[in-house]
């Protein structure tokens, strides 16, 4: 029975969630961007007491690993990076676009395209298909009304996170749907938990944050 803690920062809110076995123990979050750093450790240790679980009792580490903030995405990996160490226990990296589409599993759609807002008309996606394979590699994209007509001509594409709304602004095509939901720590919950099964590890000196484009920071 696993014990794994999640860990989210990539995006404005920054989110942790205590796991066990797939399902979440206890969460917290915060919605202030500029103090994800001095929040974190706190809340980390916050979160063990409520949830009554010592520090050590803890498995694994998962990180939301990117793209998104720069900065963001530094913060969350240290902390996880130091806690590993210290603790001697394996770090998970997952992906934050897979992530994000994960959340809208249930929804009804052929094909997952999660987008992180970025300046002006850009974001960061990725497009998934039903088993949360790749079908469309993470990149950053400049949004235009034909930016995913070859999808969208053949299948039914849900677009998600804060990059939608540039999207939804644009495209009025029949196949394109839309989803409220929003990501956090809790969704990385059943994936963290299957890499912790399949035993998929990253490099705990090695493993760098997937940041698409370089210094990118989320602040306006």
């Amino acid at each position: 029975m696993a014990i794994i803690l999640n860990i989210d920062t990539a995006v404005e809110t920054a989110s942790i969630c205590l796991a066990r076995e797939s399902l979440p123990i206890k969460f917290a979050e915060n919605r202030n961007q500029s103090d994800h750093a001095a929040w974190l450790h706190p809340a980390l240790q916050k979160l063990a007491t409520e949830a009554e679980i010592g520090i050590h009792e803890i498995d694994a580490i998962a990180i939301s690993i990117g793209p998104g903030s720069y900065t963001g995405l530094r913060v969350g990996l240290s902390a996880a990076k130091g806690m590993c160490f210290a603790l001697d226990i394996p770090l998970i990296a997952v992906n934050t676009l897979k992530m994000m589409a994960y959340t809208t599993k249930n929804e009804a759609a052929d094909l997952f395209c999660p987008l992180i807002d970025a300046r002006r008309m850009e974001v960061f996606t990725a497009v998934y298909d039903r088993n949360f394979t790749e079908f469309i590699e993470p990149k950053a994209m400049i949004i235009d009304s034909n930016s995913f007509d070859s999808i969208l001509s053949s299948n039914k594409v849900l677009f998600s996170g804060n990059g939608s709304e540039k999207v939804r602004k644009l495209i009025s095509h029949p196949n394109a749907l839309f989803s409220n939901l929003q990501a956090n720590a809790t969704s990385m919950v059943e994936l963290s938990d299957q890499y912790f099964t399949d035993k998929n590890f990253s490099d705990i000196a090695y493993l760098e944050p997937c940041y698409i484009k370089e210094f990118y920071s989320l602040a306006r």
